[in-house]
């Protein structure tokens, strides 16, 4: 069940590195990227807008000339005043080292922090730090640029930070800076992007004595998340462009119109921070490097539907089959731009990211990421964010495995074990022992055999199949029949093949669990069972999971794990995910965060009805009492018919009236437009590009 965050109190806007030049087209940048920094921002300044806020605070690099150069700094100083005139929030302002200047750093390209550019700041944007008060809450704004300086201001900051959160201490506090004080590990070392010691120590400590919520920072034009003892650290996506040096964080290639990486569009964006009663949640928005030119009319409002973090999700029975390693750690080298005489060591967290804006809760991971100590203590952080690790094996598991998962079960919802079905007798003691010995709901799945293998294919491929099918139903009884297992067994997984329809599957499955007493981890299959084929049809990969996530959402005793999050373009069975290789959103993607947002509006959801017609599958579900109906429309058709028969299938006796309609890539909530014509109903879909969901 997802926490109890109490009720929403306020949200704020969180901003950074806007970068803006000092004309709309006139930059000193040699990027091209970079002269659209201004336009860009003058569309999140509509975003906000458009946003209940108590305010908004940018972490920094509101300008692109650097002090350095004082009469384009005063330019774009001039131009950043216009645009946030535009603003209808208050606005807090950080400064970052294009603003203030850089840290002190020996090798650094630019000019580094002094007493001259602080008040060149002071005077174009008022205090280089300060706190207010809201809510009954505090908020500090660091300098970051001055730690480590030596200046007289350096040491000013300190005594007035240390004073300032002792004052406040026992009240929610969050903190902005734009240098982060750490990627990885708060031992690493120092870089172009990090806070050197010992100013990184000293700030980390006020984090930690103070008891500081969360910290908001700048720079990296990324997103990362660390927790500092009991501080949540958040590195912000940009608005204007991304920092390429960080591309080297993914397996493939900048898209040929991404600037070598620094205009890979789906990585900018900002955040809005939800503050609840006892906690907060960050909702990533994503702006995809949208722009507004001067004097554009304001746009007209669109109803969309609101994404859910995994810590407010309900309904947690959808999930992924974690395959790749998505805490990835990755060596970035210097290529002469920003740091050249070392790597800097990162973690890549756009996975991470993409869960949370989907609203995932469970994750399938492997015993490896259990061995790994880094990995292990971070998977425990992140159940602090709603997320519910099941954990999965094969074989009997050797005593240093169970005592491994022993210390470590709080951070696990469930285990799954794997065994070879032949060798059943020589493993079934030790797994008994195991599963008794670990507080854990354990499931079993079985490995498909060679001679079963051959029949369900047609013909032998040198593949592995896991899983239980319904024809099993009589090998499942045994197990739990079977004296070594007793008491110890809680479900079961099955194999849902990509030849089989989800709902059908998951309703099977449930029905079976229900007359075993047991539960299902139902594992969706995005491939079919050819090795050799590729099977990178986004449509197909929306509409099954949409409906493996809508079958799951109304049966309490089966959770669904999708095995494609990202995208397997090499090995075998090739396939797309709901993530590419540059961890850029695909269209499933977009699904599954509304989709998630949509159902966690609604307390209970019980099981519909399945409707075949010649222009589109439709599945609906019972939500508080109201049916939902998922639209899965077959050759990119644009209306759907369907016969009033169908409709009291679906919707029962009393038909509908009034109902809208979602379209689950865009998020967009509109007036369904249907007409009965000669016993049918003709429901317009507005564009849709995919799923779409009618309701009331």
């Amino acid at each position: 069940m997802a926490e109890d965050l109490g009720g929403r109190l306020f949200t704020i806007g969180v901003i950074t590195d806007t970068h803006l030049n000092q004309g709309e087209d006139n930059c000193n940048s040699p990027f091209a990227v970079n002269r659209l920094a201004n336009a860009r921002m003058r569309h999140v300044v509509r975003e906000l807008n458009g946003q209940d806020l108590a305010f908004v605070i940018n972490v920094g690099d509101l300008i692109h000339p650097v002090p350095a150069v004082p009469a384009l700094y005063e330019q774009a100083a001039a131009r950043f005043h216009e645009q946030v005139t535009d603003l209808r929030h208050p606005l807090y302002l950080t400064p970052g080292n294009h603003d203030i200047g850089d840290k002190p750093n020996d090798w650094a390209p630019a000019a580094g922090i002094c007493d001259d550019f602080v008040a060149l700041w002071e005077k174009h944007f008022g205090a280089h730090y300060q706190s207010f008060d809201h809510a009954g809450m505090h908020f500090v704004i660091v300098d970051a640029q001055i730690i480590n300086s030596g200046l007289a201001c350096e040491a000013e900051q300190q005594a007035w930070l240390e004073a300032d959160l002792a004052a406040n201490k026992g009240k929610r506090i969050f903190a902005f800076c734009h240098y982060p004080p750490y990627f990885s590990r708060p031992e690493e070392e120092e870089n172009y992007d990090n806070i050197g010691e010992p100013g990184r120590s000293w700030l980390l400590g006020q984090l930690e004595a103070n008891g500081v919520e969360a910290m908001f920072i700048g720079h990296v034009h990324n997103f990362w998340y660390n927790r500092f003892a009991a501080t949540d650290l958040y590195m912000l996506p940009s608005t204007s462009f991304v920092r390429q040096d960080y591309s080297e964080m993914y397996r493939a290639r900048p898209d040929a119109d991404a600037e070598a990486g620094r205009n890979d569009k789906p990585k900018l964006g900002y955040f809005l921070v939800h503050v609840h009663e006892t906690g907060h949640v960050i909702d990533v928005v994503r702006t995809y490097g949208k722009t507004v030119a001067p004097g554009t009319p304001e746009p007209v409002p669109v109803d969309r539907v609101p994404p859910v973090h995994p810590r407010r999700n309900p309904h947690g029975g959808f999930g992924f089959d974690m395959r790749q390693n998505w805490m990835e750690v990755v060596e970035i080298p210097p290529t002469g731009g920003l740091d050249e005489f070392d790597r800097k060591e990162v973690r890549n967290d756009y996975p991470l990211m993409a869960l949370w804006e989907m609203g995932v809760r469970k994750l399938r991971v492997p015993l490896r990421d259990l061995l790994v100590d880094d990995v292990r203590d971070r998977m425990r952080t992140l159940t602090r964010h709603g997320h519910e690790f099941t954990l999965f094996t094969f074989g009997a598991p050797s005593d240093r495995d169970v005592a491994l998962i022993e210390a470590n079960q709080d951070i696990f919802a469930a285990w799954e074990i794997g065994m070879n079905w032949e060798k059943l007798e020589n493993i079934i003691g030790g797994i008994g022992d195991a599963a008794r010995r670990i507080d854990l709901p354990v499931y079993l799945s079985r490995l498909r055999s060679i001679d079963e293998l051959r029949i369900e294919a047609g013909h032998y491929y040198h593949v592995i199949n896991q899983g239980f099918l319904a024809e099993d139903h009589g090998q499942m009884q045994d197990l739990l029949s079977r004296v070594e297992l007793r008491g110890a067994v809680d479900g079961f997984v099955f194999r849902l093949t990509a030849d089989r329809l989800p709902w059908e599957a998951v309703h099977e499955a449930s029905t079976l669990a229900s007359e075993l007493g047991v539960q299902a981890s139902v594992h969706l299959r995005m491939c079919w069972s050819n090795p050799a084929e590729a099977w990178e049809d986004d449509d197909w990969v929306a509409a099954r999971i949409s409906e493996a996530m809508l079958a799951a959402a109304g049966r309490d005793n089966v959770v669904v794990f999708a095995d494609t999050f990202i995208d397997n373009d090499r090995g075998y069975f090739v396939r797309n995910g709901v993530l590419d290789r540059l961890n850029n959103p695909r269209p499933a993607f977009h699904v599954v965060r509304y989709l998630n947002g949509l159902l966690s509006t609604f307390e209970t959801i019980k099981p519909g009805e399945v409707v075949e017609t010649a222009d589109a599958r439709t599945v609906s579900v019972q939500a508080d009492g109201r049916t939902l109906v998922l639209l899965l429309p077959k050759e990119g058709r644009q209306v759907v018919l369907i016969s009033a028969n169908d409709i009291r299938t679906l919707f029962g006796p009393e038909g509908f009236g009034g109902e809208r309609l979602v379209d689950l890539v865009t998020g967009r909530i509109e007036p369904a437009v249907i007409e009965q014509i000669d016993g049918e109903y003709r429901i317009r879909l507005s564009g849709a590009a995919g799923p779409v969901v009618l309701m009331p």
